[in-house]
């Protein structure tokens, strides 16, 4: 079970591949998903779209609560607004609702300090920075050490997805990419208990999750050498 929406239809994603490959039974189901604040609970913030020059985009869900609330509030987004996204295919996502080659798009190379030297170079545009309601600060805290004239705009919010349906079901691994995984697994099955299931995480804060909650981890990545979950989940069946 991997934890993920499954991809769109037509779309490719390495658990096909495995799926093929490795002759497996693969199913995906989100264990959390995101809603949107609506247009009055925004207003309530005060943030004004308007008064910012540029977007700071960390993922795919503030780009597609940034323009469903632009729209709500009757904001035409100019062309003249500068957008700056943490990696480059986030800024692709920015396709869905603008020419992208009609716009002024930065983007870093993975982490959000390879980001920041090029917001530094615009420190003359009043930032706006989308986020979750569960977001951690810590962007927020680098613009701020950085004298960064921003907006922080809460958008979209993480919500434990109804699971109850799977309570019959058995799986040998299940597979999590955030502790928001294993607080819904929780949620959904108080009395989860791992048995012979396997568990594989993707990042040291969901490993950290699963540990708190006495589980066993039998499959982790990006480790060195192993830097997909593809990869360390065939290193598993094969033994290594």
């Amino acid at each position: 079970m991997i934890s993920q929406p499954r991809p769109e239809p037509g779309t490719k994603s390495p658990y096909f591949d495995l799926a093929d490959e490795r002759k497996i039974k693969v199913d995906f189901r989100h264990f959390i998903h995101v809603e949107g604040i609506d247009g009055q609970e925004f207003r309530q913030t005060r943030v004004e779209l308007k008064e910012h020059t540029a977007v700071i985009i960390t993922s795919k869900s503030a780009i597609d609560h940034y323009f469903r609330l632009a729209e709500e509030m009757r904001f035409d987004v100019p062309d003249s607004m500068k957008f700056f996204c943490t990696n480059e295919t986030i800024a692709k996502y920015l396709q869905k609702y603008i020419v992208y080659r009609k716009r002024k798009i930065s983007f870093g190379k993975a982490q959000f300090n390879d980001l920041l030297p090029l917001i530094q170079k615009n420190k003359s545009e009043k930032f706006l920075l989308p986020l979750s309601a569960q977001h951690n600060g810590s962007i927020s805290v680098i613009l701020k050490n950085n004298d960064i004239n921003f907006s922080e705009a809460i958008m979209y919010k993480t919500v434990i997805s109804d699971l109850s349906d799977l309570a019959d079901v058995n799986y040998d691994m299940l597979v999590f990419f955030s502790p928001s995984g294993i607080e819904s697994l929780y949620h959904n099955f108080p009395d989860f208990k791992q048995n012979k299931t396997s568990i594989a995480v993707w990042g040291q804060s969901t490993a950290d999750a699963v540990t708190k909650k006495g589980l066993t981890i039998n499959v982790q990545a990006p480790m060195p050498k192993i830097p997909s979950m593809k990869k360390a989940i065939e290193m598993y069946i094969d033994g290594k």
